[in-house]
């Protein structure tokens, strides 16, 4: 085996398996994750919100252990600060911390697009087809005032186009921002212009990927989140908010 190779087994040494108790513990905290992200996103659970870790167990029906390991997934996506021996805070974001999720996704998302533009070929149709069909659901809720709506589909474009796009290290620190980023254009959803002008932004991106043009489909994502930067981060200024 050469030195450094990570793709071969080492002689001797078995590869270690998940216990169906390892695999069920896993599953519930995943579930608690996904529980607790979700409530945050819609503030279901608010801004300010603080527990222990055995109440929001109990509010899940969970032991402690699959509870804990969400609160340390959600701390590092920036959602919650775990207090020691007070459990968990929700956190707010100010302006200046969009300013800063926005610089990152801006950068990721750009080199998403890129990545996949640099794919080509019947490889990347499948793709092209997924946000072809996710703008066109936020065209349909557009039309029918749906908001809600929009922004799943919205948020799901974005998504896909960093999961999609074969870089596992661009995914993993998209995912840590995103949601905040998700988070506060929900909050604000009502207070914008209509977001008409989203579609025709996305349909760039998508249009530069099918053509296998990595510097327009780079450019194209980059300045649609730029955009929702500019219009978003002056709504809260205005408004006077210091925290959301």
């Amino acid at each position: 085996m050469k030195p450094g190779s990570r793709d071969q087994k080492i002689e001797g040494v078995r590869q270690p398996k998940e216990s169906p108790e390892q695999q069920a513990s896993e599953a519930r905290a995943d579930a608690a994750y996904r529980f607790l992200r979700n409530a945050i996103l819609t503030n279901e659970i608010p801004v300010g919100f603080q527990a222990t870790e055995v109440e929001v167990a109990a509010r899940l029906g969970m032991s402690r252990t699959p509870v804990h390991e969400a609160m340390a997934r959600l701390q590092e996506e920036g959602f919650v600060q775990i207090l020691p021996r007070r459990g968990i805070l929700v956190k707010g974001l100010s302006p200046t911390d969009l300013l800063e999720i926005y610089d990152i996704l801006i950068g990721l998302e750009g080199a998403a697009a890129e990545r996949l533009a640099l794919e080509g070929g019947d490889a990347i149709t499948e793709v092209v087809d997924e946000l072809e069909e996710l703008t066109k659901r936020m065209e349909l809720a557009l039309d029918t005032g749906d908001m809600a709506a929009w922004a799943d589909a919205d948020e799901a474009f974005h998504d896909a186009l960093v999961a999609r796009c074969g870089n596992g290290r661009i995914r993993r620190l998209a995912a840590t921002v995103s949601g905040q980023s998700h988070r506060a254009r929900r909050l604000t959803l009502n207070m914008r212009p209509p977001p008409t002008q989203s579609t025709g932004e996305h349909r760039a991106i998508i249009h530069a990927i099918a053509a296998a043009d990595p510097i327009a489909a780079g450019s194209a994502a980059r300045a649609h989140r730029r955009r929702a930067r500019d219009q978003l981060v002056p709504i809260l200024r205005r408004l006077n908010f210091s925290s959301l």
